[in-house]
């Protein structure tokens, strides 16, 4: 049986009271309704006016439009960023990544700064990209040098912050102030130096002095910005000159070629000659040990000689004078036979006898010449008659 059929349990849903048979009363549910509503938010029990209606919605409106103007100041900073937070425009705190929350707007305000994007700066030119110059700005690329000469340069500055407070609180315009700060440095840098040497070898150290004074003017005036690279796009000569510019950058190449050159073939024949020069130093240190060595020996030699001289004279004499005499004899290619008791002189081919190798044919020719042995025998004995009165005379 439903509740408010006659004879049911007379109890509604709604009121929570007992009823008999009549339908539940719709006024009655708001108030319930409204009285916990009232109490939820600290109400005391609605009354029977018609205004606490209309009070408690507008708490309920009140109370969602605070909570959504609360959620708008959940932020989060990306990784890379930093978040930079104001009070009524004044600097409050600065926030790492991650997720963060502010007083909403119009109190607090939440400024994200990226500090880790390179931005690039360019003076005395402008790009549509990386490499699509548009050309030369001649009110920032003319230059004067120490030397009263005018060139054309082009510079390109990349940089970082390094502080995002500084970079959005202590000067307007970063971005004009690090262009003017360039090209000042630039100028004061350019002016010091002479343009041959701006032109070739001073590039490296030029573009490394205005960087240091780059970031030093920017460090007195806390920009925030950190100077990264500093590169010369284009260092020239004006268009009027350039030619004769080129020509003498050309001259200058073409004499450092030929030093470059003369030092190579310098560098190859030197150590050649101190080689060939240290070779014939030992050279001839070898042949002097050589010949000390030699004389060393010689001279012992003679002192053994001078000894065994000493013990026998007669017998060490006629020994060096045969020695000497085989010596110097056998040196020649003839021999002359004094045969005893006749005036025939006997010639032998001793040219031939003295080869090395002897061929056949001249053997056989000496053989056929058949002279007797006692012929040879006397021959020898005269020799040494002959050898003995010589020794003889020389005494």
């Amino acid at each position: 049986m439903s509740w408010n059929e006659p004879g049911g349990s007379k109890k509604d849903p709604w009121s929570g009271r007992d009823q008999q048979g009549t339908p539940p009363d719709l006024e009655e549910v708001m108030r319930s309704l409204q009285d916990k509503i009232g109490k939820l938010f600290g109400g005391g029990s609605g009354g029977r006016d018609g205004g606490t209606p209309m009070k408690t919605i507008a708490l309920l409106v009140a109370a969602v439009v605070v909570a959504i103007w609360a959620l708008t100041g959940i932020y989060i900073v990306d990784e890379g960023n930093r978040g930079v937070v104001t009070r009524f425009g004044k600097y409050t705190e600065t926030t790492l990544p991650g997720p963060h929350w502010h007083i909403p707007a119009p109190i607090e305000s939440v400024a994200i700064v990226n500090v880790e994007q390179v931005r690039p700066v360019e003076v005395g030119y402008r790009s549509a990209g990386r490499q699509q110059a548009l050309g030369s700005v001649p009110r920032e690329a003319l230059m004067l040098t120490q030397d009263e000469n005018i060139v054309d340069i082009r510079m390109a500055v990349q940089y970082q912050i390094k502080d995002a407070k500084d970079y959005l609180f202590n000067v307007l315009d970063p971005d004009v102030t690090l262009k003017q700060v360039m090209e000042s440095a630039e100028r004061g840098v350019i002016g010091k130096s002479s343009m041959d040497f701006v032109l070739t070898e001073g590039r490296s150290s030029i573009v490394d002095e205005i960087k240091a004074e780059i970031q030093q003017i920017l460090d007195q005036y806390r920009t925030g910005i950190r100077v990264i690279t500093v590169n010369f796009v284009d260092a020239q000569p004006p268009e009027d000159v350039q030619n004769a510019f080129e020509d003498a950058i050309k001259a200058r190449e073409d004499e450092q070629r030929l030093k470059n050159e003369a030092e190579a073939y310098a560098n190859e024949v030197v150590p050649k000659a101190r080689g060939a020069a240290a070779r014939l130093t030992e050279e001839s240190e070898a042949y002097k040990q050589k010949l000390i060595a030699k004389a060393q020996g010689e001279a012992g030699r003679f002192k053994q000689l001078l000894t065994e001289y000493e013990k026998a004279p007669e017998v060490t004499r006629e020994r060096l004078y045969l020695d000497t005499i085989e010596s110097v004899l056998g040196k020649t290619n003839t021999l002359m036979l004094d045969v005893k008791g006749g005036n025939n002189v006997i010639y032998l081919p001793i040219d031939r006898l003295h080869r090395t190798a002897v061929p056949t044919d001249t053997v056989k020719e000496a053989e056929s010449l058949q002279a007797p042995q006692d012929i040879l025998d006397n021959a020898a004995k005269s020799t040494r008659a002959t050898i003995r009165g010589r020794e003889a005379r020389g005494q």
